[in-house]
């Protein structure tokens, strides 16, 4: 799916958004849930999440690791395979959202949602 500014989207899923809060101390008063199936205008395209320099570092050295591993000496080949393996959960949680188009959409009730996932949008 390709979404551009000014194209029409509806969600795809209900959506549940957080906690009112009001008074002192601060007291919830509500929760907003939006219903699948409303409509909105997309105002601005976020394009992919930038990348976390642990995520550069993981890509830097596991290339290292993959070109010139086989020729480096054991012992820093096995420290550098723990520098990868240290760097992994950050790598997997990048690739597990990083790639991701978010969206900043007005819909048509007047509500605004900024850096929302383009998965829970259906193009109309």
């Amino acid at each position: 799916m390709t979404l551009e500014e000014g194209r029409r989207v509806r969600l795809a899923e209900d959506l549940g958004i957080g906690e009112a809060l009001a008074g002192e101390p601060a007291a919830v008063v509500g929760f907003l849930a939006l219903g699948a199936g409303i409509e909105g205008t997309v105002e601005r395209v976020h394009g992919e999440l930038p990348e976390s320099d642990e995520v550069r570092e993981y890509q830097r050295l596991k290339a290292l690791l993959d070109d010139y591993g086989h020729t480096m000496p054991v012992a820093s080949r096995e420290r550098l395979e723990a520098e990868v393996a240290e760097l992994e959960p950050q790598w997997a949680a990048y690739r597990g959202r990083g790639r991701r188009v978010t969206v900043r959409v007005r819909w048509d009730n007047g509500f605004v949602l900024d850096e929302l996932h383009q998965d829970v949008l259906t193009l109309l």
